[in-house]
């Protein structure tokens, strides 16, 4: 993570757990943090410019959302998630993804539309110099789009949840299967165009659904 995007993140408003949650959160999404990396509270507190205390509580926080584990005579470390552990919140955030789009599409707006679609044609265009990294945000922001406006909080908290535990190995996921990449923008093009068109809530999640699961058939082909 780069000084000045460490100095952004510990300068948002809040109490300095909340400060070194999104530092340390920023890191393990990133992949500065990767998985095994033993989390050292002091080395990060004097880092962050703390104490131990706001550091130990925001570990807590990202151990509960999966981000992080703790492990006997070693301590903390970032999470990484094994193949059975991927297929299952993949299959998870299908079903919990897809219900938050279709509930979200009569609220997405024409300027939501528009926003998204840029969003994919930035994907489109980082295809041709393809940069995995770069493409896995980019993905994160035009899905973002399609399910923020959920009215339903327990659906959409499982959602950002799905997203948190998939972070640290999603980063590399279109490293692993790159081919994808291309597909995953002609499915973004099609949801697009459901949602604009007033489609069936049934249609929309099912696309939504179908459009996850191929990412996971894909990387699970690959890797066996």
């Amino acid at each position: 993570m780069t000084e000045t995007a460490l100095t952004e993140a510990t300068a948002t408003p809040g109490s300095k757990s909340q400060q070194a949650y999104q530092a340390v959160k920023a890191r393990i999404v990133e992949g500065s943090y990767t998985p095994g990396y033993r989390l050292v509270l002091g080395a990060i507190a004097k880092d962050l410019g703390f104490s131990v205390v706001p550091v130990r509580e925001a570990i807590r926080r990202l151990e509960a959302e999966g981000l992080v584990t703790f492990e006997r005579n070693v301590g903390a470390t970032v999470a990484g998630i094994d193949p059975t552990e991927y297929l299952y919140t993949m299959q998870t955030l299908s079903i919990v993804e897809g219900a938050a789009t279709a509930l979200s599409a009569p609220l997405i707006d024409p300027a939501a539309i528009a926003r998204a679609r840029a969003v994919n044609e930035q994907m489109r265009e980082c295809l041709d110099h393809f940069d995995p990294v770069r493409f896995t945000q980019l993905n994160q922001d035009f899905h973002s789009v399609l399910f923020e406006h959920c009215p339903n909080p327990h659906i959409l908290d499982l959602v950002h949840r799905g997203w948190n535990r998939l972070a640290s190995l999603r980063s590399s996921t279109f490293r692993f299967v790159p081919g994808r990449a291309h597909d995953s923008v002609e499915e973004h093009e099609n949801l697009l165009k459901l949602i604009e068109t007033g489609a069936d809530a049934e249609d929309i999640e099912k696309a939504a659904r179908q459009h996850r699961t191929a990412t996971l058939d894909a990387y699970l082909a690959q890797t066996n």
